[in-house]
């Protein structure tokens, strides 16, 4: 069974030593493992990739908790198998309703074959969807758009979520948020073609380069934003040359957009892909 763990918390020595002993010891074979100390913040990041037979998974978890315990740190161990027929997904919005309307239509569809647990949003914009498609809505600012980060983690924990969707969630992750789900199981949808337009305004930076043809990214989020080696699936459109910027924004926004988060969900909901190692692979079945 293919398993990922993540420990964040304050950083001391000790830390990584009971974690890997432990699953060491019931047998487990190591496929991958990161460290992360941030010395300015005190914080402490691991992330393990094991294998280990299923019938050990069970007991893996209340273990692996307890040691973060008494370490001060915060352990997730999650396996894509655990819900592989279905896993629970956090949608998580901002403004913009094409992309988690889109989303939400897949799953009812069966083009996506997961389930919205919850969404989440720095907004209230898209509260009528989630109650129109009947999904758990939690909004996590305190009215100024600004979101409470520690409140977005403890809502995925207490959902279960397997995998998190920023759909056009305008707003920067801290590094110790997307340590916790490190591993493949943030993914986000940049409104810009990876690596060429970062950042905020790819719509703008695209026209002034005068392009012709733009598009949209779906990646898994690592701590360094858009860092552009994570490419789930892209998805492009070609517009004639004069096409108004106005124009441009709006065939993103309303149709292309969607459609790539949507196939990139579907690609990592089915398995095809997962993150190893900072890069993007085939899933080997």
């Amino acid at each position: 069974m293919h398993i990922v763990v993540t420990a964040v918390g304050p950083d001391h020595r000790g830390l990584a030593d009971p974690i890997i002993h432990h699953v060491t010891g019931q047998g487990a074979n190591i496929a991958e493992i990161q460290m992360y100390d941030h010395d300015e913040r005190g914080l402490f990041a691991m992330l393990l990739r094991i294998e280990l037979p299923a019938a050990q998974f069970p007991a893996l978890r209340p273990a692996l908790e307890e040691i973060g315990r008494l370490k001060q740190l915060s352990v997730r161990v999650w396996s894509a198998e655990e819900r592989a027929a279905r896993p629970r997904l956090a949608i998580c919005v901002t403004q913009r309703t094409e992309p988690p309307l889109a989303i939400l239509r897949a799953i009812r569809d069966g083009r996506i074959r997961a389930e919205a647990a919850v969404m989440i949003g720095n907004r209230p914009n898209c509260r009528s969807l989630a109650e129109q498609f009947n999904v758990d809505w939690h909004q996590i600012d305190g009215g100024d758009g600004d979101p409470d980060d520690t409140r977005l983690m403890d809502l995925c924990d207490e959902y279960q979520v397997d995998y998190i969707l920023l759909a056009r969630y305008m707003r920067i992750l801290p590094a110790e948020s997307c340590w916790k789900y490190a591993g493949g199981r943030i993914i986000n949808l940049h409104h810009g073609l990876l690596p060429s337009f970062r950042g905020m305004r790819p719509y703008h930076d695209a026209y002034a380069s005068r392009m012709l043809t733009y598009g949209a990214t779906c990646h898994f989020i690592v701590p360094e934003l858009d860092a552009g080696n994570q490419i789930i699936y892209q998805s492009t459109y070609s517009v004639p040359p004069g096409t108004p910027l106005a124009e441009v924004i709006r065939l993103g926004q309303e149709d292309n957009e969607p459609h790539c988060l949507v196939e990139g969900v579907r690609r990592v909901v089915d398995r095809e892909v997962q993150l190893h190692f900072h890069r993007v692979v085939a899933v080997k079945k």
